[in-house]
Formats: C-alpha cells, structure tokens, sequence
C-alpha cells in the first residue's frame, strides 16, 4: 500500500462554529484527520506549512455565480473563473442555469457537469432552470447529485422567466430540493423603463437604475414568492436581496436547518450604494440593482441578526466592451469572486462583522442550506477544503493581478488589508502564495439529501 498524502498546517486561529482554536490541522489525502492545540507530523514525509498566527477558515461556499460556459466563453468560462475563485478562498460554487443553451434539461446539466469534470480548479455544482414548460425534467433531478432549482421571476438574463402562475406553482409543489429565486417584477420594471427612456432615450443615466429596477419591483416579486412557498410548503431560497424593505420578509426565529425560507445578500449591496453610479458607472450595474445607502445599511442590519442566512458573489462577468455601452445596451452584472472574502474581511476591520460571524455566513450556511456533503466546516471526517488569510498584508487590485477573464474589477484601484495566502482544495495546496498548483483536485459536489 501508499503510503497517504499527508499535509500538517500549523500555528493557525482555526475558525470553525463560532470558535477560534490556536491549533494545527492534520490532514491525509483528501479527509482532515485531526484538529487539535498541537500535532506533531507522524513522519518525514508529511508537508508542512506555517500559518504563523494567520486565520484559517474553511474553504468558501459561493451559492450563485454565472461562469458563462457554455455559449458565453468570450466573457469567461469555467476554467477561468474558478481558477480566480480559488485564488479569492472560494473553494466550491454552485453555478447558474442561464448559459448558451440553458440548462434546462438532465442533458444539458450533465453536459456542464462533465465540462466542470476536467477543468474546473474549484468543487463545483450547478442548478438545473425552471421555465414555464419543463416541469418532466425537474421531476427528474437527482436531489442527491444536484445543488438545486434556478427561477428567474423576473427576466433578468435571457428568456427564462416563469410568468405563467399555474406553471409555478406546479413546480412549487413538485420538488423538495431547495428552490432558488431571483424577485424582480417584470411590469413594475417595464413600465419604469418606458418612463426614463421617453426621456433620454438610450442613454439612461446610470443612477436612475434602482429607481427603474425599483424597491417596488423587488418587493413586490419577493413577497409574492414567499407567499407561494407558504402555500405550498417548498423550500425557498431568495437570492440577492437589495432592499431594506424585503428583509421583513424573513425570520431569524428558528435554526437555519428548520427554515422552509431562506435568503442571500451579495458582497455588491454590502459595498456599494447609489452613491456609487457617478464615479463607477455600468461597472456596478447589476440585477437587483445597488440601491440606496439606507437599504445597505438594512441588510447589513438583516445580516447580522440572522434574517438573511448566505453572503455570495452573483459573479456575472461581462467583457470591458460590453459594459461601456449606453443604459439600455450595457448588461447587468460583474465578477466578484477573487475579491468577496477580502472586500469582507475589510468590513471586518470596519468593525462590522466578525470573522466567525463571516465564516457563518459564506461557508457554514451555504453549507446547511444547500446540505452539501463534508464540506463548509473544519471538522475531522469532512473535505479538507481550507483558506488561509493574513488579516495584515494589504495590497491593491490592479489590471494586472486581476484573474478573471474579462480583465476588470468594480474593485479596481481599492487596496485591501488582508490576502489569501494559501488555499487547500481536498487536501491539495491548490494556490500559495500567489501561484497555483497545475494539477487540479476538484470533485463534484455531493448533498445529504
């Protein structure tokens, strides 16, 4: 027999369900064996690596991104994106329906699911589209082997909108996997539209996006899907709130486990706000829109007291070209995920948030929620899938340490305190200092469903 890979980390805060332990993690092959004070390395063959007081987390779940394969790789692809998610401590994602073609059907997830198989740097799932005529292919999905269903109720990508009532609720009733909602309504916003663009034509200022993509036209979505969900008993997830208003929605009453409905913010409505638009422009042009500073401070708010459970990315990258475009032609959405961990860890130098708080929130939950397999946690028995991060080594996003495919970041020109040093995927140093490993230790996600 060979003998087992073996990795020891070293002299860590190891931050795991609310706790931070001074310790050492030992780990073979792909399992974390140990987590104690003191391990010493059981031989010579063992690689060891210093944290040297630096934080270790577990790897981070990100519930939503869009990494544009297939149909879309001029924006980005698998490959490319998740190599800049393990580089931002991101080690598992879980990636939307509305590709070229849309995944909607076992046969085009499975396609996506193999693409993933041999490039992918990071753990990877997707979620199967509902659209208003393929309720056979959800009845067919494999709870136990897919992340979940993907609704658009308000169009905000494409052609996947579920308008016909009759068809959603049949879907609502069809399923006990989770069921995942973007809340925009479609009428609120077309009519809002019409208004600005008798006035300027195509060339909408950009700060007048929240209020064509208004409060009004996300509450009124939101409300409606969560009153379905009551109906009908599904397990509902609402995916990026952007107002303070929708947060009354939700409860912080009872263990996430036990909630039937759930809710996501994105690192984007934690940054920025309309105050934002004049200096950054189409840059944070997003669905839901960044919306006022009174509605970042209601979700941070909702945040820290458990009404919304998961923080994610939403990356949606869009080539410079097609970004700098007038109002109307310039797409929604931008990459996020090599950054997300340390835009929040500055929040937590802000004094917002802790950092077991954090790990709650983009690791943990995600974890819970979707029910993932061994992962989000550092416990012995799970996935080795771990991050180290040096809270005190500052540096600046720049054109030329920007990972993602399409070379840009809302971010660029912000310096940030902290920095992913290290990040292990299955056991394996996939990124360290900067460089990345060239093989890739991915695995497809599993859920205990």
């Amino acid at each position: 027999m060979t003998a087992p890979k073996a990795l020891l980390i070293k002299n860590g805060k190891i931050v795991n369900e609310g706790t931070i332990l001074e310790g050492d993690i030992y780990i073979e092959n792909d399992i974390i064996m140990e987590v104690a004070p003191l391990i010493s390395a059981k031989s010579a063959h063992v690689k060891v690596i210093d944290a040297e007081g630096n934080y270790i987390l577990p790897g981070v779940i990100d519930d939503q991104v869009h990494f544009r394969e297939p149909g879309l790789t001029h924006k980005a692809n698998i490959e490319s994106e998740s190599r800049a998610a393990i580089a931002g401590g991101i080690t598992s994602f879980i990636e939307m329906p509305n590709t070229n073609p849309q995944t909607t059907t076992i046969e085009k997830l499975e396609e996506k699911f193999a693409i993933a198989a041999s490039t992918s740097y990071a753990n990877y799932s997707f979620m199967l589209g509902g659209t208003n005529d393929n309720l056979e292919e959800i009845r067919k999905v494999d709870p136990k082997s897919v992340a979940g269903l993907k609704l658009f109720l308000g169009s905000s990508t494409g052609n996947m909108l579920v308008d016909d009532p009759e068809v959603l609720e049949k879907i609502f009733s069809s399923t006990n996997m989770v069921i995942s909602v973007h809340c925009e309504d479609e009428g609120t916003i077309n009519r809002n539209l019409e208004t600005y663009k008798a006035q300027y034509g195509d060339a909408i200022p950009m700060a007048y996006h929240p209020i064509i993509r208004s409060e009004e036209a996300c509450y009124l979505s939101s409300s409606k899907a969560i009153e379905l969900a009551k109906k009908t008993g599904a397990r509902l997830h609402v995916f990026h709130l952007s107002t303070a208003k929708e947060t009354a929605l939700f409860s912080n009453k009872i263990p996430l486990k036990d909630k039937k409905i759930t809710a996501e913010v994105c690192v984007h409505h934690l940054w920025f706000s309309d105050e934002d638009y004049d200096k950054k422009g189409s840059l944070i042009k997003w669905n839901p829109a960044v919306k006022t500073a009174k509605d970042r401070e209601g979700l941070w708010k909702a945040l820290l007291d458990d009404r919304i459970d998961v923080i994610a990315t939403d990356h949606a990258p869009h080539t410079w070209d097609e970004k700098n475009n007038v109002y109307t032609k310039a797409p929604s959405g931008g990459p996020l995920v090599q950054h997300a961990l340390v835009a929040l860890l500055e929040a937590h130098h802000q004094g917002r948030i802790t950092i077991p708080k954090l790990v709650e929130k983009m690791c943990h939950n995600p974890a819970i929620l979707f029910q993932v397999a061994k992962r989000g946690f550092i416990k012995e028995g799970y996935y080795a899938d771990l991050v180290i991060v040096d809270l005190n080594n500052p540096w600046t996003v720049k054109k030329e340490n920007i990972l993602y495919k399409c070379g840009w970041s809302p971010f660029e020109g912000s310096t940030f305190k902290s920095r992913v040093t290290h990040t292990i995927l299955n056991g394996h140093v996939a990124y360290e200092q900067n460089k990345f490993s060239p093989e890739k230790a991915a695995k497809r996600l599993t859920f205990n469903r």
